[in-house]
C-alpha cells in the first residue's frame, strides 16, 4: 500500500472496496437473483400465463396494436405482418401483457417471502423457546444449590458454613 502525503493509493482504495465481505455477498445475491428471477419469469409464462390464456379464451395480448396510419387492426392483419410492412402502429397489448408479468411475478415473489419469513419466525420462535428453558433450568439449577438462614431467613449457598448476611455459624 503507498501513501502519497498520509493518503491511501486509488488501487488500494479499490482492493479495500472491492474485497470486503459485504461486497462479495451483494455479489452473490446478484448472482442468485438473476437465476432466481429466470426461475420466477419460466413460472410465469411457462406456467401460469397459459393458464390465465384459458381464463381469457385464448386472447394473446401480445398481438393486440392501435394502427396509427389508420389502416387495418389486429383482426384483419396480425402483429407480425404489420412490424413486417413497416406500419406505424402502437402495441399496446405488449404493455398489458407486461403488466400481467409484473404482477403475476410480484405475486409469486410476495408468496415466496411470506413462506421463508413465515420460516424464520418459526425458527426464532424454537430458538427462543429453548433458550428461555435452557435459562430456567439454569435458575432451577441454582436455586437447588440454596438454602435459607435458620436465623436471618436469607438465601445462602448449601455449602456455605456462615450466613453471609447475619455472621450465624451454618449447620
Amino acid at each position: 500500500m503507498s501513501k502519497k502525503n498520509g493518503k491511501k493509493s486509488l488501487w488500494a482504495q479499490f482492493k479495500e472496496f472491492a474485497f470486503k465481505g459485504n461486497v462479495i455477498d451483494m455479489a452473490v445475491g446478484v448472482v442468485i437473483g438473476g437465476a432466481f428471477t429466470a426461475i420466477v419469469g419460466s413460472l410465469v409464462a411457462d406456467i401460469i400465463t397459459p393458464l390465465l390464456g384459458l381464463l381469457t379464451g385464448g386472447v394473446d395480448f401480445k398481438s393486440l396494436y392501435i394502427p396509427l396510419d389508420g389502416g387495418v387492426g389486429p383482426q384483419e392483419m396480425p402483429l407480425a405482418e404489420a412490424q413486417e410492412a413497416g406500419r406505424a402502429i402502437m402495441t399496446y397489448g405488449n404493455f398489458i401483457q407486461a403488466i400481467i408479468n409484473f404482477i403475476l411475478i410480484a405475486v409469486v415473489i410476495f408468496i415466496f417471502v411470506k413462506i421463508i419469513t413465515a420460516k424464520a419466525k418459526k425458527e426464532a420462535a424454537a430458538k427462543a423457546e429453548a433458550e428461555a428453558k435452557a435459562a430456567e433450568e439454569a435458575a432451577a439449577a441454582a436455586k437447588a444449590q440454596l438454602k435459607v438462614c435458620p436465623y436471618c431467613l436469607s438465601e445462602i449457598n448449601v455449602k456455605a458454613t456462615r450466613c453471609p448476611h447475619c455472621t450465624s455459624e451454618q449447620p
